[in-house]
């Protein structure tokens, strides 16, 4: 088959944020192969916007493989990642298929980023992250180690998120038997939860910040060198004692029986932010970055709601890494297409540094 006849997929597309991706992705004049384990989910979807399917699951090697024929970008949106990066990645190296996912999940990108040298042997873009993590923030280090090249420690920060997927919720139930994490002297080392506080401006407001855990701490060293990451989240400093004492339950976090309860609650009670919420929602991005002689760079800059701006980040990274734009190798988005990348984004907006 010739490089024009292939196609691109989404694989997961039938979830909240696969839905939304696939719409985006149809609005721009894009028609990707819709992708998911469940005909009685793909196919629906997939007639009502007019676009191509396949049916197979991740647990059968031979069928990711057979599934990806004729697919030289496969965009992975099937969470959680811990479960679905590994087969779908494997099967992507062996049939030459581009590799992208939204995760937000550090051990996944490690796994990904660290095998650079297995995506170059097989001639494919691996790019991990290409949503709301990471890409505003990735693009936020990127740009402030332009700024500040001798930096030895950023921060990061997010606020505004506008309400989680049943997918994104999922992963966070993971993460809580994970505690929190942050990079220090180059390498990802456990700290407890919601150890460090301090202030940051945004572009609307001063906000109190928590440390939490994110795909940065992962991903911001090996798009800067940088090797002290710190991330927050804006919240409320009442929900620091709740995070701090959530260390002690650590352990009841990791048992099956836990895992399983929390996310069938997952399922029935949430549902993913509404349209009106996803049309009015923002989300305000802070990074700071800091040299050995105390010099201090700042930016800030805002985004649409998060899972309307992963749709069209994602969308953007396939067709960048299908233009041919991207060496081989496995890249975070800011390495891919450079720190101003998320100001080409729809809806960036009111970036400055201080």
């Amino acid at each position: 088959m010739s490089q024009e006849a292939k196609q691109w997929m989404i694989y997961g597309a039938t979830g909240y944020t696969g839905v939304l991706t696939a719409e985006r992705a149809v609005a721009l004049g894009e028609r990707p192969v819709l992708a998911g384990r469940s005909e009685d989910k793909v196919r629906p979807l997939a007639e009502r916007l007019g676009l191509p399917w396949r049916v197979f699951g991740l647990e059968d090697h031979a069928a990711i493989v057979a599934g990806l024929a004729g697919i030289d970008a496969a965009l992975l949106i099937a969470g959680p990642f811990s479960a679905t990066s590994r087969p779908f990645f494997k099967a992507c190296l062996e049939t030459g298929t581009h590799y992208l996912d939204i995760t937000g999940e550090m051990a996944v990108f490690e796994s990904i980023l660290n095998r650079s040298d297995k995506a170059k042997a097989a001639g494919i873009v691996a790019m991990p992250g290409v949503g709301l993590d990471v890409v505003p923030t990735d693009c936020m280090a990127a740009m402030l180690k332009a700024r500040l090249p001798d930096a030895t420690h950023l921060e990061l920060a997010i606020w505004g998120l506008g309400g989680l997927s049943p997918g994104t919720a999922k992963t966070m139930v993971e993460g809580l038997a994970m505690g929190s994490a942050e990079r220090i002297d180059g390498k990802i080392v456990p700290v407890p939860s919601g150890h460090k506080t301090r202030t940051a401006k945004f572009v609307s407001a001063e906000r109190f910040l928590v440390s939490l855990p994110w795909g940065d701490v992962s991903t911001a060293f090996h798009t800067t060198g940088i090797p002290n990451v710190r991330t927050y989240f804006a919240l409320k400093p009442s929900v620091v004692t709740a995070m701090r004492l959530n260390d002690l339950f650590k352990p009841l976090y990791g048992l099956k029986p836990v895992q399983r309860l929390l996310k069938w609650a997952v399922e029935q009670f949430v549902k993913g932010p509404d349209l009106d919420t996803r049309q009015s929602a923002r989300m305000e991005v802070w990074g700071e970055v800091r040299n050995a002689a105390g010099s201090v760079v700042q930016g800030r800059f805002i985004v649409p709601e998060g899972y309307t701006f992963t749709a069209d980040a994602a969308i953007a990274c396939v067709r960048g890494v299908r233009s041919g734009a991207v060496a081989a190798g496995a890249v975070t988005p800011a390495t891919a297409f450079g720190g101003d990348f998320v100001m080409t984004l729809p809806g960036a907006r009111d970036l400055s540094f201080s």
